[in-house]
């Protein structure tokens, strides 16, 4: 997809936001539509960089699925037919009639991907995306780490402030606490952001001030994970290491 079809994706993503919230429906956006509306003042940046969109992806509660798909439907999306991979990846596949290319993913409950990430009580935190820190573990949680993915944690990290709360910022000790209880997940994401600190020298678009400001956060972020006190369960699968599989293989096919 081109840059000049973003909009119309930032158009529909804002249209369907706005009817959930009138009609009670819990639909908060992820991937990355969520990085290029949650990140404004770098909005340019996040062009610069080459990221582009080609589809939405939201997440809902289950207990709310009948209702997502009526006001889908009545929105003009059509349901695809479930397959094995979205029966048990608790998702659903729309497609715009209009358009071909135009596919939207419905998440229920959680992600699961490399890393599963459980969204209960934590969709009214913040809108029309998840709340900051989970849009930072969504990518944190990925093994094989895109260039494209990189460019959406650069944006994120630019944008807002790493802290121990979730106005507006990424909150740091729920991750922290996340991966205090998941040692497989823990050695995901801190790889990730160590990864982070060495690419940014390699995009040419990032000012030194830029890339200051973002390996900042990203070590701030690594100190915090590794401060937190991890449970019994995690020190006993950090002895094994990663000589056994600590990760999910999926079909990633989300923005």
């Amino acid at each position: 997809m081109s840059l000049e079809n973003d909009a119309s994706f930032v158009s529909k993503a804002t249209s369907i936001s706005n009817v959930a919230e009138e009609k009670g429906v819990v639909l908060r956006l992820l991937g990355a539509i969520a990085f290029r509306i949650h990140c404004p003042k770098y909005e340019h940046l996040h062009k610069a960089l080459g990221r582009t969109i080609s589809d939405l992806d939201f997440v809902g509660y289950s207990k709310q699925k009948g209702r997502i798909e009526k006001l889908l439907t009545e929105l003009g999306y059509i349901k695809r037919m479930p397959s094995l991979v979205t029966y048990y990846s608790y998702r659903d596949i729309y497609q715009d009639p209009s358009s071909q290319n135009f596919v939207m993913d419905i998440f229920f409950d959680k992600l699961q991907m490399c890393h599963d990430i459980d969204f209960k009580n934590r969709l009214e935190v913040d809108k029309p995306t998840i709340p900051l820190a989970e849009l930072l573990l969504q990518k944190l949680q990925i093994v094989q780490l895109t260039e494209k993915d990189v460019k959406d944690i650069i944006v994120l990290m630019r944008e807002h402030e790493v802290a121990d709360h979730d106005k507006e910022a990424i909150n740091l000790p729920h991750i922290s606490k996340i991966l205090a209880n998941d040692w497989g997940f823990y050695y995901t994401a801190t790889t990730n952001l160590k990864k982070l600190g060495e690419l940014l020298n390699s995009l040419d678009k990032l000012t030194e001030e830029d890339k200051l400001d973002v390996k900042g956060k990203a070590d701030k972020t690594l100190q915090s994970i590794e401060n937190e006190p991890k449970t019994f369960s995690w020190k006993m699968r950090a002895r094994v290491g990663p000589s056994k599989k600590w990760y999910r293989e999926v079909e990633v096919t989300t923005a």
